[in-house]
């Protein structure tokens, strides 16, 4: 799996649980769900993402296949 694909999986799966943990624990949780949310847009601007930096730190790979626009 590349980059691009492991970062929606993070995104996904933080917004799926936060909004879990706020319907089932607290409705604080749903500010996670907020960041999330102004990362997503703050990304689609300026093109930088900390979870995607991090992933490329960890070693995962950018594919072209994944991201036709490179």
């Amino acid at each position: 799996m590349c980059t691009e694909r492991y970062l929606r999986l993070a995104a996904g799966t933080v917004v799926l649980l936060s909004v879990v943990m706020g319907v089932l624990v607290s409705q604080y949780w749903l500010v996670l769900t907020g960041l999330v949310a102004i990362n997503l847009v703050q990304s689609a601007f300026t093109n930088w993402c900390p979870a995607k930096a991090l992933l490329e730190k960890m070693g995962t790979k950018s594919d072209p296949a994944c991201n036709p626009n490179h």
